[in-house]
């Protein structure tokens, strides 16, 4: 290994290689076009860039002048291609190499003066690397290697193309290097076209399950899918997790829920710009931000530190999108945990999934409220804050709480306080219900009670049970209906546990400074809620049926078969009975009797009457006679552009 490199190395902390970079760092393979597949997250990255060092600076330790790139790595995302050259600035900074970028949603301007002035390793997308070799702004001339990253997303994203140009206009001396997680027919094809006696690279660990990654599948009814995801946030309180969604609709709408609810969370998807993604991944790096919601964009390539947690909100099309998700956990020998949300209809889908990366994934139902509440509990209790010492501010501060407050007092508000700063988890139904209500009779007697706020005060049965669960000592089977009203909302407890309720609450009856309790004697009387206009139109519909239809008009001519002669003076008869029609009034209808109208006839140019024309009475429509029509080119046919 060339010693600057080496340097780097030791300097950011890598002990030992991985397999992946010690198989392609081989002596034996320095010239050879290489076809790797491994992993994700094994450190294809540097791997790589290990691999055709050799091959760019030979014998010496440090590059040249900057003028045309040597190396070329081509990656499908930008995020990919912007974490590329992030690696591979520190993995060559010792060697003094400028490494350049050519991206979408970048400014082409910038991207063609940084050619213009020279670098030693360009990263790019397809796309935009495409464009700066067709307007002339990059020349390949001195290129002596191609790495293709992630190659078989390339292709899935409909890259075929582009790389085929890309690689066709390299030049035919360069080495060629394809890093690929799976390798499908169509990467097996590119590279028969494109690489000369390639030499396939597979790591062993590539056909086993990847051991710092824990697959979890939840099943859930598929009303409470969301409200899982919360859970499962709560349950692990992972430094960074990563939530996967399928469409982006469903990226903003789990951003909106999470940011209300208290979480630090960003969005990554396609509609974003470059500027909004990479602030996106950075409020991520830098701790500002610890859930990211995304969709596939995210799935390949990215490196977030203290990535614990990635979630499939929605399960992936395929087996391999699954293993690039989940990828993004357990990297560089870190541990992480893959949790795949299942509803009942698509656990089937789930399992399939699974079987096609030949994963093995620990099936349960995902955590209750009070599996995190015990949870939390159990972080507070472990904290290491318990065991540092005490300062003497801190000495003199306990001092004046201990002589004003007992020490239950002062435990109870410091709980309040931690769980204050904490999300609350919401209350699961039972995943085999599939989200279908209890039945009355399984809930047996209950007694009611009215419950300070309403609609108008934003109240919700899903908030609310959650409360009254945790404040009166209550689980979900002990709650029966939640009626929601205006400025007051009614709820029944069970009646065995209503004792136990009232003992928890205590005599002031006192959820939260916010809400109060109060019993009933009776069942209250809810108020109906106004007809929506499609009720309303069934109830008109419902008031016309069984009246009788109209029936076919009468006919004057008699049922029966009668002579003809009697048919006919029955249907004169009653044709003389019919009221006559209004006579349509005329303007001559007011002309005195006797007086008639006289014809008049249409004039043609100069006065002279048309040939052919009939008189008509004044409103009328004449009656001209049609012109013969010449024959074609005789001499009666008109000259065109000639005046008559």
């Amino acid at each position: 290994m060339i010693q600057t490199l080496a340097d780097a190395l030791a300097q950011r902390g890598y002990t030992d290689l991985t397999p992946v970079q010690q198989a392609v760092t081989d002596p034996a393979l320095e010239n050879a076009d290489l076809l790797v597949s491994a992993q994700t997250g094994s450190g294809k990255t540097v791997g790589f860039g290990l691999a055709i060092a050799p091959t760019l600076l030979g014998d010496a330790l440090q590059f040249g002048p900057a003028g045309k790139p040597l190396a070329l790595i081509i990656a499908p995302t930008r995020e990919l291609a912007l974490q590329v050259k992030r690696e591979l600035a520190w993995l060559y900074a010792k060697t003094g190499a400028v490494v350049a970028s050519c991206v979408g949603g970048m400014d082409m301007r910038d991207e063609r003066r940084a050619l213009e002035r020279g670098a030693h390793i360009v990263v790019a997308t397809p796309g935009r690397l495409r464009d700066h070799i067709q307007r002339g702004s990059l020349d390949m001339g001195d290129l002596r290697a191609v790495v293709l990253d992630e190659a078989d997303e390339m292709l899935d994203l409909g890259f075929r193309e582009d790389l085929e140009f890309i690689l066709g206009e390299a030049p035919e001396g360069r080495r060629t290097l394809m890093f690929s997680a799976t390798v499908p027919r169509a990467i097996a094809n590119l590279a028969k076209s494109y690489q000369k006696d390639a030499v396939r690279v597979t790591t062993t660990a590539e056909a086993s399950q990847h051991a710092d990654i824990e697959y979890r599948a939840l099943n859930v009814a598929p009303r409470d899918a969301e409200n899982a995801i919360v859970n499962v946030l709560r349950y692990y309180e992972a430094p960074n997790a990563l939530v996967f969604c399928n469409t982006r609709e469903m990226v903003n709408r789990l951003t909106t829920r999470f940011s209300n609810r208290g979480f630090s969370v960003v969005a990554l998807s396609g509609e974003l710009s470059q500027n909004e993604r990479s602030h996106a991944l950075q409020a991520m790096r830098d701790g500002r931000a610890r859930v990211c919601i995304a969709t596939d964009v995210a799935a390949r390539g990215i490196d977030l530190p203290n990535l614990e947690l990635v979630i499939h909100a929605d399960l992936p099309s395929n087996s391999e999108t699954l293993l690039h998700r989940s990828g993004r956990t357990g990297r560089a020998g870190r541990k992480g945990v893959s949790v795949l949300i299942v509803p009942g209809k698509v656990r089937k889908k789930a399992e399939r999934l699974l079987g096609g990366a030949k994963l093995t994934a620990e099936w349960g139902d995902a955590p209750s409220a009070d599996m995190v509440l015990e949870r939390d509990e159990e972080r507070l209790l472990s904290d290491p804050v318990w065991e540092q010492e005490t300062t003497e501010a801190e000495a003199i501060a306990a001092q004046k709480l201990l002589s004003r407050y007992s020490p239950e007092a002062i435990a109870a508000a410091y709980l309040r306080l931690y769980h204050a700063k904490q999300s609350a988890p919401e209350e699961l139904a039972a995943s085999g219900a599939e989200g279908a209500p209890r039945a009355h009779t399984e809930f047996g007697p209950g007694v009611w009670f009215t419950v300070t706020g309403g609609r108008n005060q934003n109240v919700e049965p899903g908030r609310l049970l959650p409360k009254l669960c945790k404040a009166g000592g209550l689980t979900r089977e002990d709650i029966g209906a939640i009626r929601v009203q205006q400025d007051e909302t009614y709820v029944e407890i069970k009646g065995s546990s209503v004792a136990g309720f009232l003992a928890a609450i205590g005599k002031d009856m006192v959820i939260d400074p916010a809400t109060s309790v109060k019993r009933l004697d009776i069942e209250p009387e809810v108020a109906r809620k106004p007809p929506t206009k499609f009720a309303a139109s069934q109830r008109f519909k419902k008031a016309y049926e069984g009246k009788p239809k109209k029936g076919p008009r009468k006919d004057y001519r008699p049922e029966g078969d009668a002579p003809a002669g009697q048919r006919e003076s029955q249907a004169s008869d009653a044709l003389a009975t019919k009221k006559p029609f209004a006579k349509r009034w005329k303007p001559e209808d007011t002309r005195p009797e006797g007086v008639v109208t006289p014809l008049k006839t249409r004039k043609g140019p100069g006065g002279a009457s048309k040939p052919g024309a009939k008189p008509h009475r004044k409103g009328g429509k004449p009656t001209v006679g049609k012109k013969p029509k010449p024959a074609k080119g005789g001499s009666g046919a008109p000259k065109r552009g000639k005046k008559d």
